[in-house]
């Protein structure tokens, strides 16, 4: 991002906004002033480098979903069946009325640099839109650019209005798309749309935002300036693959179904968005301007280890990443509360892995583990598992200290959760962190090295992707499954059928090509999509989204977050296992979408209530 000589006029721009719930309910222009002010409409407006400052604060304006209440309390409000809590998690008790604090903000009002890391879906999500309508609205200003530099503003204007009008219908449905600058004197009068309204609208600017935008800024005449430091600028791939998302979720039966009744994919939106994957993964294969990583280097896409504090994670494949809010402070930037000795910070709050969910990890020779062929053994659960289980997560015995040479290292080098395990009962030696509820921790944001002994934290990086080039992929799988109606089918456009699409992500991996039994029918198929999702993107922000968008989110398998109980045997292999239920989760058919605040819903008519709220 450009930071320097820009943060000056991108301060004073957010110190002009005055936000008042809402953003239609008529809050003073950003470029209102007194006629004294120094700065105009052309200073802003006028030149690329004054333009993009107005645009970075889009930027920023990217929440992670994982940061929800700011200060030492992270963790992922939204996690679905994959993780528990020492503290109640919102929703699993289905009250989603208390999604006050953690997507509108504790207040309407707020200061846009008082705590980044507290940032909420609601307010930054119509304060980025307004700001995209009022830069389109302004392009006529824009006289002292090249016409490369002008597509790229009108580019990431075009991108922004849809993300963030996409961000928040998959939470809300159906909403008001809001594509020019709301007047303060005018009558509130924009109906709410369906959600295939409002995703047919998204999908224009995302499509219109793809023909402006390069391919990559690194190597453009008005990326020289930041040559290095452009990996996450907007490009044509970020477009794209938005528009296959935003068409992919409009297809999905819980959208479907609430715009047009019927509880099925979309099969035409489903070849749309499987034609638009397609061109993204052609893209990418022609261009090598993003690439899978190799699993070698898989966990660059979440975490490195930087002397400097300016790499960043993301490697190859991360197409769109997280804000970064303090880069020298990555504790703001990760979840602290995951990994029994990470950090020392004394948390008393510590989201860990569920086993219920631990089950969607198979085996290493790739068959599920309620395959009769797997292999798996319930005495021996931990053994011969997917790779990514042992990249991923913490269970009983494994290393977490390399330098244990003092005795409190010592006590903690490696995981004890069993029953009577200091980790499972939280009274590490390290810190006041509470124990694991469920028998588990996680590790992919937080690897060896993090804790007070081996003291490698102040070398480490660690964020949490919003797009992977891993997820075009399987949602390319997805997509000509049910547009072109078998796992062996492709896009007309593509090189890849379906199956071998989701079998690219399985052997980077180093799994084997999924079974001919998991190949040889759409149910058969999704189910493996289900599954490899959930693994690939564990603990990523997708659970959530698409156990709803699946219509699936109410089913008996995805409410109950169990734990593992057993003790440690005398040859170190776990003993007497029991599956416990901790928490059965409360989902409803009103609970596909999110409640809007009872003063919004009074604004004006035309803006309904979402339904049994």
């Amino acid at each position: 991002m450009i930071r320097n000589k820009l943060y000056t006029l991108s301060r004073w721009l957010t110190s002009c906004v005055v936000f008042i719930g809402f953003i239609f309910s008529g809050c003073e222009s950003y470029l209102d002033r007194s006629p004294e002010a120094t700065i105009t409409d052309k200073d802003v407006f006028g030149s690329f480098v004054s333009f993009q400052g107005f645009v970075e604060e889009m930027y920023n304006s990217v929440v992670d979903i994982h940061k929800v209440l700011g200060g030492n309390q992270y963790y992922n409000f939204s996690a679905s069946d994959e993780v528990l809590s020492n503290v109640p998690l919102p929703w699993d008790d289905g009250n989603y009325w208390n999604q006050t604090t953690f997507l509108y903000g504790a207040s309407p009002n707020f200061n846009y640099y008082s705590n980044l890391t507290g940032m909420r879906v609601w307010p930054f999500a119509w304060y980025a839109i307004r700001k995209a309508n009022l830069g389109l609205s302004n392009l006529d200003l824009l006289t002292a650019a090249s016409q490369e530099e002008k597509n790229a503003i009108k580019g990431q204007c075009l991108f922004f209005r849809a993300f963030f009008h996409f961000e928040l219908m998959r939470y809300y449905g159906g909403l008001p798309y809001v594509d020019d600058v709301q007047s303060s004197s005018e009558p509130l009068t924009l109906a709410r749309l369906t959600y295939l309204e409002a995703a047919l609208k998204a999908a224009k600017d995302f499509k219109d935002a793809a023909e402006l935008l390069p391919l990559k800024w690194d190597g453009t005449t008005m990326g020289s300036a930041t040559l290095g430091n452009n990996a996450q600028r907007i490009t044509k791939i970020h477009a794209l693959s938005m528009l296959g998302k935003n068409l992919l979720y409009a297809a999905s039966p819980m959208m479907n179904e609430s715009s047009t009744g019927q509880n099925a994919y979309d099969t035409e939106l489903s070849k749309q968005a499987a034609d638009v994957f397609a061109e993204v993964i052609k893209l990418c294969a022609e261009t090598g301007v993003y690439r899978l990583q190799t699993w070698a280097t898989w966990t660059d896409n979440f975490w490195v280890w930087s002397p400097s504090n300016r790499d960043r994670p993301g490697g190859t494949e991360v197409i769109m990443n997280q804000t970064v809010y303090i880069p020298s402070y990555v504790r703001f930037t990760t979840n602290r509360t995951s990994n029994p000795v990470q950090f020392g910070a004394g948390n008393n709050r510590v989201e860990v892995p569920t086993h219920n969910f631990i089950k969607n990890y198979g085996m290493a020779n790739g068959l599920p583990i309620d395959d009769p062929e797997s292999g798996y053994n319930p005495n021996d659960p931990w053994t011969g598992r997917d790779p990514r289980f042992y990249i991923d997560i913490i269970y009983d015995g494994v290393r977490l200290v390399d330098n244990a040479t003092v005795a409190a290292a010592k006590q903690n080098e490696f995981a004890q959760l069993a029953n009577n395990g200091m980790h499972r009962n939280g009274t590490s030696a390290s810190s006041n962190v509470a124990g694991s509820v469920t028998g588990y921790f996680y590790k992919k944001w937080t690897p060896k090295g993090c804790n007070p002994w081996d003291n490698r934290w102040g070398n480490f990086q660690s964020y949490h992707p919003q797009m992977r080039l891993a997820d075009v992929y399987l949602m390319y799988a997805e997509a000509v499954l049910h547009g072109y109606g078998s796992p062996m089918a492709k896009a007309p456009a593509g090189t890849l059928t379906a199956v071998d699409a989701i079998n690219t992500i399985r052997n980077r991996a180093t799994l084997p090509n999924l079974n001919s039994k998991y190949t040889g029918s759409k149910d058969a198929f999704m189910k493996e999509i289900i599954r490899e999702r959930a693994v690939e993107f564990a603990f990523e922000g997708h659970r959530f989204f698409d156990l709803r968008r699946w219509n699936i989110a109410g089913n008996p398998e995805y409410l109950q977050k169990t734990a593992i109980d057993f003790d440690r045997g005398t040859n170190g292999k776990p003993t007497n296992l029991r599956e416990r239920v901790v928490v059965t989760r409360v989902f409803e058919k009103r609970h596909n979408w999110l409640p809007f605040q009872l003063k919004d819903t009074k604004l004006y008519e035309g803006f309904p209530q979402n339904p049994g709220w």
